[in-house]
């Protein structure tokens, strides 16, 4: 009897899911959402979740289309595309955002997080939510962070056990000023460069090497033409999903709702993938024929005392306050 009585009670949850689902105010919507990496990457897994779930809470009104491998532009187009409304969603590095919003270049600061736990709570709380907030006025909408991962090297010259092994390596960084700092500091010839053109660069020889997580390494291909691979967790890399502001500002309520609903629990899906799929990648590489090399923790303290200049020049440059109240955070959670 007592199974008889569940049973009903979840079918009628269902049902008034369903029901709800097909009242609240929905438009019949087909949502672009882009994104760098490839379709069986952990960027393109997340997707097709969120597409799925927001299909589910939208009654089937929604069809979320995934564009993966940058078909639809590198980030910066994509950010400028969502700016003009031409485009509705992306997910993509926060590293790109620093020319619309320069605060965002916080993320960048090497060796900051010490581990998952501490970026989960940062970027989940309100200094997160500050950030994501600051988006709004320049046309975007920020809704969560999704999980990029801990940043290592790559190179297809030698095995990097110390700074100086990186003296002469063209490295391949983001179009963003504190990387470029850190690399130089570290030793590198730091080359700016999208990542849509990075694959290309490293076959070519264009650069020597490039730095991104396991996770990326993998199903960007870059074994194929990288053969080293240095443990580094140098930097903590989020990515964020955000939406068009003039897409955004014609919803309504529920779809807002559903559409936020929808990017929480990909957000907790990506995360728990993305780390999975992090120590399965490195196995993978490893196969591959990589050869792995782990920093020692002696070394890594000398790579950090290299980045005080390039943290202070971050700071001083206008965003002395957004430092120091991560700093404040992280000194809250490490109490």
């Amino acid at each position: 009897m007592k199974h008889i009585v569940k049973t009903m009670i979840a079918v009628l949850a269902l049902t008034g899911f369903a029901a709800t689902s097909q009242a609240a105010d929905f438009k019949p919507r087909i949502v672009r959402f882009g994104y760098g990496l490839n379709e069986d990457s952990n960027q393109g897994r997340a997707v097709k979740y969120f597409a799925d779930e927001l299909g589910k809470l939208s009654g089937g009104k929604w069809k979320v289309k995934g564009f993966g491998a940058a078909s639809l532009g590198s980030d910066p187009q994509m950010q400028n595309a969502l700016i003009g409304g031409a485009q509705e969603m992306m997910v993509g590095s926060t590293a790109t955002l620093v020319g619309i919003v320069s605060d965002f270049g916080v993320y960048d600061l090497p060796f900051i997080f010490a581990n998952e736990k501490e970026a989960d709570t940062v970027l989940d709380g309100p200094f997160g939510q500050k950030l994501l907030d600051s988006l709004q006025p320049k046309g975007m909408v920020g809704l969560v962070y999704w999980e990029n991962g801990f940043r290592d090297l790559t190179n297809s010259k030698r095995s990097i056990n110390k700074m100086e092994d990186m003296q002469g390596i063209k490295l391949r960084v983001m179009q963003n000023p504190v990387y470029i700092d850190m690399f130089k500091g570290f030793g590198a010839n730091a080359v700016p460069l999208a990542f849509s053109e990075l694959f290309a660069a490293l076959e070519t020889k264009t650069v020597d090497g490039q730095e991104n997580p396991l996770t990326t390494i993998e199903s960007s291909k870059f074994y194929e033409v990288q053969k080293y691979l240095t443990i580094t967790h140098h930097v903590y890399s989020p990515w964020i999903v955000t939406v068009s502001k003039k897409w955004y500002d014609g919803l309504s309520a529920d779809e807002k709702a559903a559409l936020k609903k929808a990017a929480t629990d990909s957000r907790d899906f990506e995360r728990k993938d993305s780390r999975e799929a992090s120590a399965k990648a490195l196995t993978f590489l490893k196969q591959k024929g990589m050869q792995v090399t782990t920093v020692s923790e002696p070394e890594l303290a000398r790579m950090r005392a290299t980045t005080t200049p390039s943290v202070d020049k971050f700071a001083a440059d206008g965003h002395a306050q957004v430092v120091k109240d991560l700093q404040a955070e992280l000194a809250k959670l490490r109490k």
